[in-house]
């Protein structure tokens, strides 16, 4: 049973290990995305400007029709996910690899996080926090794997106990 705990752990070590590499190519893709988005709202903005309007005031002339409504959603959509998306990349930017794997469920972008995962190939880790992950990964594969066999081994001397 040994040397299934050590198999679980290892597997759970080459599991985890690739967390810091799949959040760096997340956050990758998060910055593209958010450059993508930030020339949109910036030509969005220059166009109000050159119109004597606030990006509210121009939001709010996009109106009178159903193409100009759809539009004025379409603007203001892009406008709150850029803005949501740049907030997001600072945040992960800034944040250390455990602190990332912390932040980063509650901050995931279902369609960037996607698209990243496509991409990912996983890949033997050389650095300190893929080093940190798979130690984490390998103590809890081999501890969970370990924890079965005992209350296994356990349930097993009670039946027998109590049969015999």
């Amino acid at each position: 049973m040994k040397y299934l705990a050590l198999v679980a752990g290892l597997a759970g070590a080459g599991a985890m290990a690739q967390f810091p590499e799949a959040s760096q190519q997340y956050v990758q893709r998060l910055a593209g995305a958010v450059d993508e988005l930030s020339i949109v709202v910036a030509d969005f903005d220059r166009s109000a400007q050159s119109a004597g309007l606030t990006r509210q005031e121009a939001l709010a002339e996009l109106s009178g029709s159903a193409f100009l409504s759809a539009r004025n959603a379409d603007m203001t959509r892009t406008i709150t996910r850029y803005e949501a998306l740049s907030a997001d990349l600072v945040l992960l930017r800034a944040a250390g690899p455990v602190e990332r794997a912390i932040l980063l469920p509650a901050r995931l972008d279902t369609e960037i996080g996607r698209r990243a995962l496509q991409d990912f190939r996983p890949a033997l880790p050389l650095s300190a926090s893929g080093a940190v992950f798979a130690g984490a990964g390998f103590i809890g594969g081999y501890a969970l794997l370990a924890g079965l066999a005992a209350l296994m081994a356990r349930l097993f001397r009670r039946r027998v106990l109590t049969s015999g």
